[in-house]
Formats: structure tokens, C-alpha cells, sequence
């Protein structure tokens, strides 16, 4: 059968259809959500410092949380589990929609509850990252992989747009309610999934034990600590271009709605990618995944050497479509050889030592760019992020990892 027949017979499994219409509305809510946040939050103060207080609110308990949240999906189950960290996140949004609404919210709540709604998205990511082999036949993980890459792709075009409209027409507080309905949505919706729950083992062990037993199982496997270790530092470095882009959007002749086309050009390479995996096989994933995503690097070069509307447009594009070959083989890579058992512990573990390094990277590049000038910090980034892509295949266990077929076959 073609990629895309495989994709429609995925559409075609009861599971799958489920959970792919809760997180299309959660994802939906989510695009629009971030937008109709900020600007209720600068509703109550116009303090420069304010949005960061609550991002970082939401974002502190979000990464020291993650093990946790691996832990419980492993123990208690997938669905169960993201069912729960929506209805928390959906009741504290429509608490903040209802403060803002009423003109009653202040600062150190905001904080409070989006530090909530940080933990409640830790409890669910391991789980939402995890439970797609369950809803699938596994020769059809590829094709479902793609679905949702497609279904992000789609959100973050349109979504963004969508939430400033809504900001614009009925308020930020009415926005962010939009948002809170959503989570709960989409908990209503994944109550049609039907898998079974994890089975009871007799020699469970407490949630510490289960936090070593997933340490020692990432610790032994070389491909999944060596990429998760890559990423610390490849994020870090992408921070080069989130922070330092919009500062050189504004300084050239870029600008701002430049800087606006830049990324949606990013967020087309990466959709337009979908379309081309659903009929190209990905059958060594980390090999492609990671020369992939040394094209994540090539917009910050662009701008370092030729800070251009139209080429760094281009890089974007190019940029886009790398990583979503990663994203794809990096879950192909994950969701058929680490066990099933153990799934949601290993995403817990790579999103820990994926994003951990982030703040540290938002962080340095400001003071390096304005020491060693914007420019060459770009460079050097653009620079340093391929040739540590490119080195991570000097792992054997990376550039030589295969897909195994659905009868646990390496192909």
C-alpha cells in the first residue's frame, strides 16, 4: 500500500480518528491560546517584565515536572493521563478568561495559574508523545506520524492569525476562554479511544524506582542519549535565531512583517515536507532525521552572511522542511524500538534534556551579540549547529538505526 493509502486507513481506525480530532481542537486551541494569553496578561500590566513572569511561570514547573509526567503515563495510562492534564490546563484558562473578563485578575495569580497549567502540560506531554503505537497497526506509524505533522503544520499557519482576530473582535479574555473550551473538547473527544489500560505489574515499584529504571534503560541505549545530548546544545544554539532574528529584522531592511513572512515561510517548508512523506519511506531515520536537521542551521547562516528578506525566506523554507524529516525519523526511531512499557519514561527523559538547555541559550546570545556584534554570533551558531548535527552520525548506533517492520523486523 502507497504512504498515502496508509494515511487514509489510518483516518480509517476508530482510535486513531479520535485522538487525531481531540489534539487537532487542542492544537487549534493551543496556536490561538499563546497570542490571546499575552495580550490578556499586558491587559493587566504594561510592564516589559510582566509576560515574561508568567511565561516563565508556566515554563519552570513545565521542564522540572517532565519525569513525573513519564512516569504516571507509564503507570496509569496514555489516555488517562492526557485526559487529565487537559481538563486542568482547560479549568485554569477559563479561571484566567474569567479574571481578565471581569477586571479582577492581577499579576501573581496569572503566575500562579499558568504555573498550574505548566505542570498540567508536563504531566501530559510524555503521554501525547507516547500513546500513538497504541492507536495504530505499526506499519501504518509512518503514515500516522505524518497526519500529525500535517495537523501541526496547518495550526501554526492559521492559528496564530485566527487568535489576533478573535484578540481584536471579542477581547483577549474571551480569547483565552476560546482556548480553555478547547482543552476540555478535546478530553470529551479522546474518551472514544479504546485501549487497554497499562496491566498491573506485581513487582511495582515506587515512582523513584520507575525514574531509575527509565534512567538506566536511556543511559544503555547510545542512539537515544546521544541525539537527546546533540539537542541540548542544538537548542540552545537555535536560540541564535529567535533571539538575534527579530533584532536583526529590525535593524536591516528585513523588518518587522519581514520577520513575520520569515517564519511563516518555515512553517510552509515544514507542511509542504508532510506531503512528501506520506509517499516517501523513511527507512534509516536517525541518518536522514539528522542531515536533516543540519538545514535547521542554514537561516541563521543566511542571516549572518546575507541578511536578505528574500534569502533568508528561503533559508527558512529549507530550514522547515530539514526538521521535519527529523521530527519524523525521530519518532519512527522512538515509537519502534524503545518498548512500549517504557515509551513515555524515554520521551520524558528527552524532552527534559532537550529543552533544558533553552533558557540558557535566550539567555547568553543577547550579551554575546551585543559583545561580539549580532552578526557573527549568528555565525558561529549557524556554523556550530551543523557541524553538531553532522557529528552525532559519528555514532554508529545513530547513522545505522533501521525501521522495523510490523512483524519486528528490521527492514
Amino acid at each position: 500500500m502507497s504512504q498515502r493509502g496508509q494515511a487514509l486507513a489510518t483516518l480509517r481506525e476508530p482510535n486513531f480518528r479520535a485522538y487525531f480530532l481531540s489534539t487537532l481542537v487542542n492544537g487549534a486551541g493551543s496556536t490561538m491560546g499563546g497570542i490571546a494569553l499575552a495580550f490578556a496578561v499586558l491587559e493587566v500590566s504594561r510592564s516589559p517584565s510582566a509576560l515574561g513572569i508568567v511565561l516563565a511561570a508556566h515554563t519552570i514547573p513545565e521542564v522540572l515536572l517532565l519525569l513525573a509526567g513519564g512516569v504516571i503515563a507509564d503507570r496509569f495510562g496514555r489516555t488517562a493521563t492526557i485526559q487529565l492534564s487537559n481538563v486542568i490546563s482547560g479549568v485554569t484558562q477559563l479561571v484566567i478568561a474569567g479574571l481578565v473578563i471581569s477586571g479582577e485578575a492581577q499579576l501573581w495569580v496569572l503566575a500562579a495559574l499558568s504555573a498550574v497549567n505548566g505542570a498540567s502540560s508536563a504531566i501530559g506531554f510524555p503521554a501525547l508523545a507516547s500513546v500513538l503505537p497504541q492507536l495504530v497497526p505499526r506499519e501504518q506509524l509512518q503514515a500516522a506520524n505524518v497526519l500529525n505533522s500535517m495537523r501541526r503544520g496547518v495550526l501554526n499557519v492559521i492559528g496564530p492569525a485566527i487568535g489576533g482576530v478573535l484578540v481584536v473582535t471579542v477581547g483577549a479574555g474571551w480569547a483565552v476562554a476560546v482556548d480553555g473550551l478547547t482543552y476540555l473538547a478535546a478530553a470529551a473527544l479522546l474518551l472514544m479511544v479504546k485501549i487497554p489500560p497499562p496491566l498491573p505489574r506485581a513487582d511495582r515499584a515506587s515512582m523513584v524506582e520507575d525514574l531509575r529504571e527509565g534512567w538506566a534503560y536511556f543511559r544503555s541505549t547510545t542512539w537515544l542519549w546521544a541525539v537527546v545530548l546533540a539537542f541540548g546544545v542544538l537548542n540552545a544554539l537555535h536560540s541564535g535565531f529567535n533571539t538575534l532574528g527579530p533584532v536583526m529584522a529590525v535593524t536591516t531592511d528585513i523588518g518587522e512583517a519581514g520577520w513575520g513572512l520569515i517564519l511563516s515561510a518555515g512553517a510552509v517548508g515544514l507542511l509542504l515536507t508532510t506531503v512528501v512523506m506520506l509517499r516517501v519511506p523513511l527507512q534509516r531515520p536517525l541518518l536522514w532525521g539528522m542531515l536533516g536537521c543540519a538545514l535547521y542551521g542554514v537561516p541563521m547562516l543566511v542571516l549572518g552572511l546575507h541578511p536578505s528578506l528574500v534569502a533568508v525566506m528561503v533559508a527558512t523554507f529549507v530550514g522547515g522542511a530539514g526538521i521535519e524529516v527529523f521530527s519524523l525519523g525521530w519518532s519512527l526511531a522512538m515509537q519502534e524500538h524503545v518498548p512500549d512499557e517504557m515509551l513515555s519514561r524515554a520521551y520524558s527523559y528527552d524532552a527534559l534534556g532537550s529543552f533544558v538547555a533553552i533558557p540558557v541559550g535566550q539567555l547568553a546570545v543577547g550579551p554575546l551579540g551585543a559583545a561580539f556584534g549580532v552578526r557573527e554570533v549568528l555565525l558561529v551558531c549557524g556554523v556550530a549547529y551543523a557541524v553538531i548535527c553532522v557529528a552525532t552520525l559519528g555514532s554508529r548506533s545513530v547513522r545505522d538505526l533501521q525501521r522495523v517492520d510490523h512483524a519486528g523486523a528490521v527492514t
